[in-house]
């Protein structure tokens, strides 16, 4: 087993049909700046140079879960609601 293998992930378009969330904070009106803790389960398609580096070139999501949203003007963790997509 090589040891000397290098993970450089590759940025990946999100999956088709996931469209990433975007919130506004309650307490301070912020729509910008949030930190999201998220557990995701994915398959990836790791392509391997021949130089050993690696780069995740296909990356599906199968699950995501987000744990926590805080927001980064005012810190308060528990204001956050997810805005829904108004042209609907």
């Amino acid at each position: 087993m090589r040891k000397d293998v290098r993970i450089e992930p590759a940025i990946a378009p999100p999956s088709v049909g996931v469209m990433p969330a975007r919130y506004r904070c309650d307490a301070c009106g912020n729509v910008t700046r949030f930190d999201v803790v998220a557990t995701r389960r994915t398959r990836a398609f790791h392509h391997y140079t021949i130089g050993g580096d690696l780069e995740i070139e296909e990356e599906d999501v199968l699950d995501e879960r987000i744990e926590s949203v805080t927001c980064r003007w005012c810190g308060a963790r528990l204001a956050a609601e997810q805005l829904h997509d108004q042209s609907s």
